[in-house]
């Protein structure tokens, strides 16, 4: 890509207006619209919300999205509308033991409105606080009982089972680290207590070593910042067996959503261990070792990001997949192409990936980064991105969610997916836009952590 070195966070702020006016036009349509009987919107056919069976991982998302719309407007409307149905409908995510999106879940609805509650931006009230603090604290256990334990430490596993680590994880352990900051562990047999830091600490860390490649000569494809989605491991002795992919094009390629979620995953708990004591991470390797792994990570797969990336910052599904080749040797050398007759774009992988590249840029006070960053919302916040039919339910236009199998919609005389949006996508844009709005606005820092 062709980050624009003189774009700042001001200069979006018009783009950034319009953003807001058009997202509160979307949740209203969805809410009056979608029928909740079907389960938990995903992605949207021919521009209306649909539900697929895999896991309920995106409902949090939904109910996420109205609290953002207030927090970015102030239009209390939107909070009632959050808290009505966080207290309505999402109790059983906090106790869902079947996935490991606890963290995209439960941080993006209570942690939000517990994080409003400590910036004033809500009344204080106590029996509310509690409410939100047991949420989060209940979710953070369950999330870190899914456990594999390795020689070297272990990981939530996804729920593919226990010998399978996803990319996607790492931006759940944020609710481990709310959780911890909150005083609470994990509680097992005989009152054994496991904290929730030391989890959070070794799941980056597996994350770290497996999922992320470094050009270090670990197999024949090993690019620095590549990554694999899936990490499979013999449960038998803890030993690392083979990359894999699940939505990906193949175990060798890198599925740019994957890459995304460590993208914006490893700077976040970056910012997060700034809060902690010394003292508490040296019996889990030491400061300068954590922060050290965890800078690597996180600046490999941005530099991947950059450099695999068309120049208006939209990346294809994955970088490798088998037609990419026709899109041409030079398809990162001009614009992305949503309409091509090749591999489709994926502009909910750029929406959270810009998240990445904007905290990353920040807590490096690298402007390589802020300036990446800033340019992929400036293209996601244009006409060609945003979702400007008022019919269409979705936010962020031409997202994928699962090539491999078919899953995504592709319109009449189109050959790829396109033109279609998912939940993730749309709160993520909404996440990075109201990132942005702060820091243009000099507001408080927008963090999931307290």
């Amino acid at each position: 890509m062709k980050p624009d070195p003189s774009l700042t966070t001001n200069d979006l702020l018009p783009s950034l207006e319009r953003f807001w006016a058009v997202s509160a036009q979307k949740i209203e349509l969805l809410n009056r619209e979608y029928d909740d009987s079907q389960g938990s919107p995903v992605f949207t056919v021919a521009g209306k919300y649909t539900t697929r069976g895999w896991t309920e991982w995106t409902q949090g998302f939904q109910y996420g999205s109205e609290i953002l719309q207030f927090d970015a407007t102030g239009d209390e409307t939107f909070l009632e509308m959050g808290k009505r149905n966080t207290v309505k409908k999402m109790a059983p995510h906090i106790t869902h033991f079947g996935v490991h999106d606890h963290g995209f879940n439960n941080v993006s609805t209570y942690g939000n409105l517990l994080r409003l509650m400590n910036e004033g931006r809500i009344p204080e009230d106590e029996w509310e606080r509690n409410f939100y603090v047991m949420a989060l604290q209940a979710s953070s256990a369950v999330q870190a009982k899914r456990w594999t334990d390795l020689p070297s430490g272990g990981y939530i596993y996804s729920f593919n089972g226990p010998h399978s680590l996803f990319a996607d994880t790492i931006r759940s352990l944020r609710v481990l680290a709310v959780g911890h900051q909150l005083g609470h562990s994990i509680m097992g047999e005989n009152d054994k207590k496991t904290s929730l830091l030391e989890r959070l600490v070794q799941h980056a860390k597996t994350t770290a070593d497996y999922a992320v490649y470094y050009g270090e000569g670990r197999d024949f494809y090993d690019t620095w910042g590549r990554t694999a989605h899936e990490s499979i491991f013999n449960l038998n002795d803890g030993n690392y067996r083979c990359p894999n992919s699940q939505q990906g094009f193949s175990p060798f390629t890198t599925w740019t959503r994957g890459l995304a979620w460590i993208m914006v995953g490893a700077p976040e708990q970056l910012e997060f261990l700034k809060t902690i004591d010394d003292a508490e991470l040296e019996p889990l390797g030491g400061r300068d070792a954590i922060e050290a792994f965890l800078v690597k990570m996180a600046k490999a797969t941005c530099d991947f990001y950059i450099e695999n990336t068309a120049t208006d910052g939209i990346p294809y599904w994955d970088t490798g997949a088998l037609n990419t080749h026709k899109l041409g040797e030079d398809v990162y050398q001009r614009e992305s192409d949503p309409f091509n007759d090749a591999e489709p774009v994926d502009s909910s992988a750029a929406a959270i990936g810009a998240q990445g590249l904007l905290r990353l840029g920040k807590y490096l006070d690298d402007p390589k980064y802020t300036q990446a960053g800033l340019t992929v919302m400036k293209t996601l916040l244009s006409d060609k991105y945003l979702s400007l039919d008022p019919s269409h339910q979705g936010l962020i236009l031409h997202s994928v969610y699962h090539r491999p199998n078919g899953w995504d919609h592709i319109p009449e005389g189109q050959s790829v997916p396109c033109g279609e949006s998912c939940m993730w996508g749309d709160y993520h844009a909404r996440e990075t836009a109201l990132y942005i709005q702060r820091l243009a606005n000099d507001d408080p820092y927008y963090k999931f952590y307290l």
